[in-house]
């Protein structure tokens, strides 16, 4: 069975990620960072590692994630 990707919501449209912010000293784990727009759909995807990033309130927020501020 497939993972489904790690989901963080957000109050930002333009977001970042490296791939390791959850890893303590894991900068060396991760990916270059990139920055992110979070467009219409109320979220957005990270080309490297999945992760998706939604929009508290927005219209992909339908369930309780993880918050990023």
């Amino acid at each position: 069975m497939i993972e489904s990707p790690e989901i963080v919501k957000t109050s930002k449209k333009r977001v970042s990620c490296d791939g390791a912010t959850d890893i303590p000293g894991g900068a060396a784990l991760g990916h270059p960072r990139v920055w992110l727009e979070i467009d219409e759909k109320g979220y957005v995807e990270c080309g490297y590692c999945d992760r998706r990033f939604v929009l508290a309130g927005g219209p992909a927020d339908i369930s309780p994630v993880q918050s990023q501020e």
